[in-house]
């Protein structure tokens, strides 16, 4: 699959890595192709390459948006026509004290769907810190695979990215519309007091037991 990534911080380079580790063609998407972050993220896997951001978008069949949350109007708007593409939302509102930086009033979610309206928006890879995009491999759990739940409001862009994210390991969740994103977003705001203020530490996820 033909991939863009808006954002080669720590979350969108672990995610393009291990996208490229499975034989997907991963475009960086950043103004500043020469910036330090974007350089290190191509250093680590020879398939991967980087463009300007609406030039690695146009031709993308699947978008993964992984800037921080205060870039993401601007990111999107460089990013050209989004219309029917499938844009994954990785973003999360995190702000003062591990709040929810809407107040829990919107999501997330729903403020990229907003920017982008004729996007294909799709929660995902949001509720972990980029340690377990890297390595989501749990051993001595069986069949049991780490959960990642994801929200939207196209069935068929939903799908999609589950079967992406079963191919990278985990074990997609659906869990409604782009309104659930709000509740993905407190799962990824106790994770980070769990991991980070507490000091838990980053190798734990969640995950689902059924019968």
């Amino acid at each position: 699959m033909n991939i863009a990534i808006i954002g080669a911080g720590k979350v969108g380079g672990a995610v393009a890595v291990k996208l490229a580790e499975h034989g997907h063609a991963v475009t960086l998407a950043a103004r500043d192709l020469a910036s330090e972050r974007v350089q290190a993220t191509l250093a680590r896997h020879d398939g991967l390459r980087a463009e300007p951001i609406a030039d690695a978008v146009a031709p993308a069949e699947l978008v993964i948006l992984a800037t921080p949350f205060g870039a993401v109007k601007a990111a999107l708007q460089d990013a050209g026509s989004l219309d029917g593409k499938i844009l994954v939302d990785a973003t999360n509102p995190v702000g003062e004290g591990v709040g929810h930086a809407l107040g829990s009033e919107l999501s997330g979610g729903e403020f990229v769907q907003g920017v982008a309206p004729r996007a294909l928006v799709v929660k995902a890879f949001s509720i972990y810190g980029y340690e377990n995009f890297e390595d989501p491999v749990y051993p001595g759990h069986g069949e049991l695979r780490p959960a990642m739940l994801i929200a939207g409001n196209d069935l068929a862009a939903r799908a999609t990215v589950a079967d992406l994210l079963e191919e990278l390991g985990w074990q997609p969740v659906e869990t409604g519309d782009i309104t659930t994103s709000l509740h993905l977003e407190h799962l990824a705001l106790l994770w980070i007091k769990l991991a980070r203020v507490q000091g838990k530490g980053s190798d734990f996820v969640w995950a689902m037991l059924t019968r």
